[in-house]
């Protein structure tokens, strides 16, 4: 395995959760407000698959799981990339802004830990699991007053930036 670079170095969940809890707490807020998600991998010619997802935030973990022949498990088990975004909504407004979560997926094995997560969250059997290694975390909203676009985008290791962008021809501006 190569060593892991700041491009590279993941977090779980619970390590994001530590390194930056308000932003954590936002994005698993956006996560909560809908049931189904938006789930992107790559297939084997490296080109997107995108397929709805459920996702789950609990136990210091952020968890995608699936049926065991679908194609998204197909993809993972051969590409563990991925991003999850967030639900957009039922309107144009994303008052909650728009999330998501780039990273790679870990399958999970354990007869242990399965079975602890089928009684938690009772999923439709048989299913399998994934545990999510973050990458990159991102948070796009609208700052309605100063009519920008704010982004906030985070990766382990490095500190929580916030950008903004205007609407006219103006650079985009990084937050201290």
């Amino acid at each position: 395995m190569a060593p892991q670079t700041p491009q590279t170095q993941t977090f779980r969940w619970k390590e994001f959760e530590a390194a930056e809890p308000r932003f954590a707490a936002t994005v698993r807020e956006r996560f909560l407000l809908y049931k189904h998600h938006v789930l992107a991998t790559l297939r084997a010619d490296g080109s997107p698959r995108v397929t709805g997802l459920e996702v789950e935030i609990r136990g210091g973990e952020l968890w995608l799981g699936m049926m065991p022949n679908s194609r998204k498990a197909y993809d993972l088990r051969r590409d563990p990339r991925f991003a999850v975004q967030a639900n957009p909504g039922p309107d144009a407004e994303m008052a909650d802004g728009d999330v998501r979560i780039s990273g790679r997926a870990v399958e999970v094995v354990d007869p242990g830990e399965l079975a602890r997560y089928a009684d938690d969250v009772h999923p439709p059997e048989p299913f399998l699991l994934f545990r999510a290694e973050l990458t990159e975390v991102v948070h796009t909203g609208i700052d309605k007053e100063a009519e920008d676009i704010v982004l906030r985008a985070w990766r382990p290791g490095a500190a929580l930036r916030t950008i903004r962008r205007g609407g006219g021809t103006e650079p985009p501006r990084e937050e201290a």
